[in-house]
């Protein structure tokens, strides 16, 4: 089971995430004319978000997910970390991208805490060693905050205890036009 969360600010911006993959699924603005529209592109579901399988004709292109361990490309799924090489998925071949395949932090159900007194969620989720082939115990917390001055923030933390490459991000597609346009 997921769950979906709606971070409302006094102006009439919503914002809605997602413990799946710690993902932001709308996000509601008003345009010149003060008519909102979700300027996020993403599915109505999340079987929409889980049915990547890393095939680039797949339409899920990581949509609003949070990515990493690594986002980006690793070329041939391969490092060297203080002498010690690393063999990561190749889910895009010959490289690896994104954090890889099914245990990706992006595929995972993160736990969330409400932050209180903000419109604010909060997502943890700890990578054990070795997974995805990346070193290290990661634990990482992404905080997603709507505020009052038309912000929506995302603030990323993470903590290990073994060096380990690290680059967290959103992947959110937006559309300026608004759903369907």
């Amino acid at each position: 089971p997921v769950t979906l969360w709606a971070l409302r600010n006094e102006n009439g911006l919503v914002a809605k995430v997602t413990d799946y993959g710690a993902t932001l699924v709308e996000m509601h603005v008003p345009d010149k004319g003060g008519r909102f529209a979700d300027v996020i592109n993403g599915f109505g579901s999340v079987e929409g978000y889980q049915n990547w399988d890393g095939n680039s004709s797949n339409p899920n292109q990581y949509f609003g997910c949070t990515t990493g361990r690594v986002r980006n490309r690793i070329a041939k799924g391969k490092f060297t970390l203080n002498g010690k090489p690393y063999n990561l998925a190749i889910n895009n071949d010959p490289n690896h991208l994104h954090g890889g395949n099914e245990k990706a932090i992006c595929r995972q159900v993160w736990k969330a805490e409400v932050v209180g007194g903000k419109q604010a969620v909060t997502f943890s989720l700890t990578s054990p060693d070795e997974e995805e082939g990346y070193p290290g115990n990661l634990s990482m917390k992404v905080t997603y905050t709507l505020t009052d001055d038309n912000e929506l923030r995302i603030d990323y933390e993470a903590t290990t205890d073994k060096a380990t490459p690290i680059n967290l991000t959103n992947h959110a597609y937006f559309n300026l036009g608004g759903a369907g346009s």
